[in-house]
């Protein structure tokens, strides 16, 4: 549709080698033991500057006491947290769509697996620079340099979204060939099964699930609106679908891993409520979902406005004027 389809086909000619990059991307978030998040977590926790708000007291406290340092760890913590479950509910498909014995799971689980591949590969990549940026913020200088590993995180995760095909060929291909040739069919059949994690967490009319599930409900309703743009602009306006494919492909990974992390949250809820397994681990859970739908989850709108109308300065712009 954009121009892509030879390196679309190319680099999405097996599921099992479309992903393996993404991994990488998880990875450089959180890569065997954390060496990312938890490094950034344990210099928080260590490094002792300034003094806590509305203590009443001069004495310097560990960072990690500081709003905004909590803010960029929950940052770390729970995109990490949602693009891995992506990922491995990704995976998990791919598996049932090359092994399970009836046919019709089998496609079923294959359209799943091809329609997110993209966004698997676009958004856990740019999501690990976003990471391991916010790592090297919260070292400070000390972040840019090298004794910390920090910057080397930043560096080693800068080039996933280059060359994995670039962020735009994914956007592409996820608007062009995923959503758009099947008339947004698997799309809409994946927005079903977030809404029905939705209206569970609704159902059980507990006010931290309710307000997870408003804005997953938000975020269902403005990627629903995205498909729908698609499928009936592509064939008329391509230009206008190609500008806000990497914004679309942004929103369809955080309402992904909006679904992912409110499914989390059904299970550490059912858990607290039977009185086992780690108490605090699972309270830790709910937070972690409420984070990510305060704080990522409502960026869902504002993305689908850019979607749906964001297209005219950038097709205006005459090339003298860049």
């Amino acid at each position: 549709m954009f121009g892509f389809e030879k390196d679309a086909r190319l680099e999405n000619n097996t599921s099992q080698n479309r992903l393996q990059m993404p991994h990488t991307g998880c990875g450089h978030c959180w890569p065997q033991g954390g060496f990312v998040y938890q490094r950034a977590r344990d210099f928080a926790r260590e490094r002792k500057q300034g003094s806590e708000l509305g203590s009443g007291s001069r004495d310097k406290v560990a960072i990690v006491r500081h709003p905004d340092v909590r803010r960029m760890l929950l940052q770390m913590k729970t995109r990490t947290e949602a693009l891995r479950a992506v990922a491995c509910a990704v995976a998990s498909a791919t598996d049932i769509a090359t092994t399970h014995s009836d046919a019709a799971v089998r496609r079923e689980k294959q359209a799943f697996v091809d329609l997110m591949i993209p966004v698997v590969k676009g958004w856990s990549t740019e999501t690990s620079v976003f990471v391991t940026s916010l790592g090297v913020q919260i070292h400070g200088g000390m972040g840019y340099v090298e004794e910390t590993g920090a910057a080397q995180h930043w560096r080693d995760s800068r080039i996933t979204p280059i060359y994995e095909g670039t962020t735009g060929i994914q956007a592409a291909d996820l608007a062009g060939r995923k959503i758009a040739r099947d008339g947004g069919e698997a799309a809409t059949k994946l927005t079903r099964e977030m809404e029905f994690v939705q209206q569970k967490l609704e159902s059980l009319r507990v006010h931290e699930l309710a307000s997870i599930a408003a804005q997953l409900g938000a975020g269902i309703a403005a990627l629903r609106r995205c498909v729908g743009f698609v499928v009936e602009r592509h064939s008329s306006d391509a230009k206008a679908i190609a500008a806000g494919a990497v914004p679309l492909l942004e929103l369809f990974g955080i309402v992904a891993g909006g679904w992912q992390m409110a499914r989390a949250a059904l299970v550490a809820h059912e858990r607290l409520a039977q009185g086992g397994g780690d108490a605090g681990y699972l309270k830790a859970k709910l937070l972690s979902a409420k984070f990510y739908a305060d704080h990522v989850l409502t960026q869902a709108d504002g993305l689908a406005r850019t979607v749906v109308t964001g297209s005219g300065a950038i097709l205006d712009y005459e090339d003298e004027q860049f």
